[in-house]
């Protein structure tokens, strides 16, 4: 029944659909989109595969580095009104 289900003339009409739905102009812009995510997940996926690597071998990092200083913020993005928030450095208060 699905002997030749896709044959090259099916990938033409295919095509023509997509632009015609899409636009021209936003295909590229669609395209670009879908590398950058393929490559965030490339780097994540890698990332991934190398802390199971790290935590079955045990190696431990030389020293952890210290956190970032954390800020408070009026509303999302705001920067102006931004300010320093004093948390203990001392981890064994936790």
């Amino acid at each position: 029944m699905f002997r030749n289900g896709l044959e090259p003339w099916h990938l033409l009409i295919l095509v023509v659909v997509i632009v015609l739905v899409f636009g021209s102009k936003k295909l590229p812009d669609m395209a670009r989109s879908l590398g950058k995510s393929a490559r965030i997940l490339k780097s994540e996926a890698k990332a991934m595969k190398d802390d199971g690597k790290q935590a079955d071998t045990g190696a431990q990092p030389a020293e952890e580095p210290a956190p970032a200083q954390r800020t408070i913020q009026a509303s999302p993005g705001d920067v102006t009104s931004s300010r320093p928030v004093n948390e203990p450095t001392d981890t064994t208060q936790r």
